[in-house]
Order: structure tokens, then sequence, then C-alpha cells
């Protein structure tokens, strides 16, 4: 094993034994190398002759670029062309991580790490595999999920997925949760919640969500070592009164000294950057501290390294220079009562009972989604393909199960979204 990932793996076991048994063997041996090149480049910097780092140069040492692309780029070229580091700029994990305390309060008195960058919240998940799971771990998630994470952990990583019972009585099912976790016995539990929730657009009550940090506190306290990977892609969409506003990474960050605590998440839908690619990974055990969470970000940004060397500058600086504008907070909020009035809009076509013939919707309050189930003896994606080549209108299927993207839709065409649904579900029942 590399001198530096043993250096590491020291730091961490002295400060938290838990986090280093969690650990794949993957993320025992990986390492930021501050020794290689990066390192040499870092001592070189700011010499007059500086031949280290695998850059061009314009010979006023700016960075060379093509006149063609910078005319299009309205921030310096220093901000735009270079190289960004492997764990993010400084003053982007210096500003998230203030962001995160901002948008959850009760973060306040608890230390995290300081976050690193990825290339958005997918490789993120991606780098979370890499650090924690080996081959045959158990990874244990709601059966209402995004389906790239069976790409990301169980293609990717081999890991079995263990799914359970998403929903009871219009509420998360969180016994169903605890049954999951003791289905192997004590040991390493890797737990990954993901409120908005993607398919469903459910987040839970403020009751709910503190059930959930109870029932992982249960198993922590039983023995178990959790990892719990909170997928907050959506954070801040909450539509409705009573519903839990912070992530519950909040109160995981500082719950159990059994309980590492991973925050996903990112720009990218919270602030409409999609094609930026930028996102986060924070870190948060109780009794964590800045030796032991240099030693994590050392990691996770030594697997950013070996992945895809470091995320873009350019969208790195455009985030930095928006969340500076006088405007950012205003035209944020305007965002949000757009995708409010489209979510209450389908609240207000679905409260008739007209539609229940044929489907209902799941628990839904927040996020971008919605499902719909559809009735029996109906063939969802038969309804899908009726949907696409006779209504003009696309949506997703998973079984007998619609995802609809309502932030996709504008507020005047949802009554005609869900008619067509209800006509093609019609049209099916007198095919089948």
């Amino acid at each position: 094993m590399n001198f530096q990932a043993e250096e590491l793996n020291q730091i961490i076991s002295k400060n938290s034994p838990v986090i280093f048994n969690l650990l794949s063997e993957r993320g025992k041996k990986v390492y930021f190398p501050k020794k290689g090149i990066l390192g040499q480049s870092a001592e070189a910097r700011g010499k007059r002759i500086d031949a280290t780092i695998g850059t061009a140069v314009e010979d006023d040492r700016s960075p060379m670029r093509l006149k063609c692309i910078e005319k299009n780029i309205n921030i310096p070229p220093a901000a735009a062309f270079p190289y960004a580091p492997s764990y993010g700029r400084p003053d982007i994990r210096a500003k998230w991580k203030d962001m995160i305390y901002q948008k959850n309060p009760g973060l306040k008195d608890i230390e995290l790490s300081l976050p690193v960058v990825t290339n958005a919240l997918t490789h993120g998940l991606s780098i979370s595999g890499y650090l924690f799971l080996n081959e045959g771990d158990e990874l244990i998630m709601p059966d209402l999920n995004w389906d790239n994470y069976g790409l990301i952990f169980a293609e990717g990583y081999n890991a079995d997925i263990n799914t359970f019972n998403t929903f009871i009585n219009n509420e998360f099912d969180v016994e169903a949760m605890k049954d999951a976790m003791r289905k192997r016995g004590k040991g390493k539990k890797i737990i990954l919640l993901n409120f908005p929730n993607n398919p469903t657009g459910y987040s839970p009550s403020v009751e709910t969500a503190r059930a959930i940090v109870a029932a992982l506190k249960e198993a922590a306290e039983a023995g178990n070592k959790l990892v719990v990977l909170c997928d907050d892609a959506y954070f801040g969409l909450v539509f409705e009164e009573g519903i839990e506003q912070q992530s519950v990474f909040t109160y995981l960050a500082g719950l159990h000294e059994n309980i590492l605590a991973v925050k996903l998440d990112g720009p990218t839908k919270e602030d409409y950057v999609w094609g930026f690619r930028v996102g986060f990974v924070t870190y948060g055990i109780k009794g964590g501290n800045t030796e032991l969470y240099t030693a994590l970000a050392g990691k996770t940004a030594g697997a950013v390294r070996g992945n895809i060397s470091n995320a873009s500058n350019v969208s790195q600086s455009l985030l930095m220079a928006a969340w500076g504008s006088d405007e950012y907070q205003q035209e944020k909020q305007q965002k949000y009562i757009i995708l409010k009035n489209r979510y209450n809009k389908v609240k207000e076509v679905l409260a008739g009972g007209k539609y229940d013939k044929y489907f209902r919707a799941f628990p839904f309050n927040s996020g971008y989604f919605m499902c719909i189930q559809i009735a029996d003896g109906l063939a969802g994606d038969k309804i899908r393909q009726i949907l696409l080549n006779e209504f003009d209108t696309g949506v997703i299927c998973f079984g007998n199960i619609l995802r609809i993207a309502f932030s996709a839709v504008a507020e005047r065409d949802i009554p005609d979204l869900f008619e067509n649904i209800y006509k093609a579900c019609g049209k099916e029942g007198m095919r089948g």
C-alpha cells in the first residue's frame, strides 16, 4: 500500500476506527498524491519559470486559449481555462459549506468536513461507492428509487441492492427500513436516502423525519456501523407546510459515533444549472474533527483525481459569480414560485377524483416529480406508447408506475397532460 494512503488510514483510524472499518478496500488504498506531479507543481507555483504542470501558457504567462472560445466566456481567462484543483476550488468549497449551514440551521454547532467538489451529484454517488462499497456489500434503499442507483452501485461496484417498501399510509415506511437493516444481522450497513425523492417527489413530514433518524440511531446503538448517503439533489424544493425543510443529514451528522453521514448535493437542481456538472461530498460524524475530515477529504479528492482529475473550472467560477450576485436570492425565489404553482396545479387537477378509475397518485409534496400507479389490468408501457403516438405526450414508465416531471410542463398544459393520460388509459382498457 502506498505510504500516503497508509498515512491517511492511520489518521482516520486514530480519530474514528468506525470510519476506517467502513472504508472499502479501494477506499483504504486511495490517497491524494501530494508528492507527485500535483504536489511538485504546487511547490513551483509563482516561480518565474514554471515547467511543471501540463497546461500551455501565452508568453505573458496567462492561460493559452483560442479567441473563438474566449469571446463567448464572460469571466477572466484565469477563472476559465486552467485546471481546477481535484478537491475543487478553495473558494467554492468554503462557500458551499457556509451555504449548507445557512440552509440547515440545525447544523449550527456541528463540525463538518470541507466539501469536495465532484462532477455533479451522480459522480459524488459513484465516489461514495468507490470509498465505501466492496463487492457484495449491501446497499439499503427504498424500492421507489432513481434507476441510476443500480447502474452506479450494482453494476459499477457489484453491491447487493436491498430495497424495502417505500410507503405505508402515505408516509415513508420506517418499519420496513428497520427490517431491511436487520436482514443480514449486525455489522456494516450502507443506507441511501433521497429526499425529495426521485421518482415520487416525496419528502417526509417533520414527524416522519424524526422517526427515520430515531431508527438509524437505534441501529447504531445496537452496534451496527452505518454509512448514510443523503442524496439531496432536489433540496429546498418543498411545497407543503409540515414537511421537513432541512436535510436529514442535519440530524445525522452529529448523531452517533457509529453513523457517518455523507451529504451529496450541488447546484444542479437547486440553481437550475444541470449542464454545469458541479456537485459536493460533505461528511459529518459525532466527534468529527479537522484532522479526521481532512484525511477523508484527501481520500475523496484522490478518488476524484484518479477518476476525472477535477471538475470544471468554468462552472465553478460561474457559480461563485452567481452566488455573489445581488439578484441571486430573488431570482431563485421566482423559479421556486413557478415550480410550486405547477405543483399546486397538479394537486388541483387530481383533487376531483375523476381519474381514480385508471390511476392514483403516490404521496408527493416536493421536488420535480410525482408518480401515478396505473390500475390493475392496464399495461403501463402500452399507455406510454399510446401517449407518444396518439397524444403527443411523453412520460416515464416503471412497470405500472408512470413518473411525471411537472417541473418540465408549463402550468397551462398540466390539465391536458392528465386528461391525455386518462384518455390513453381508456384506450388501453378497450384494447385489453
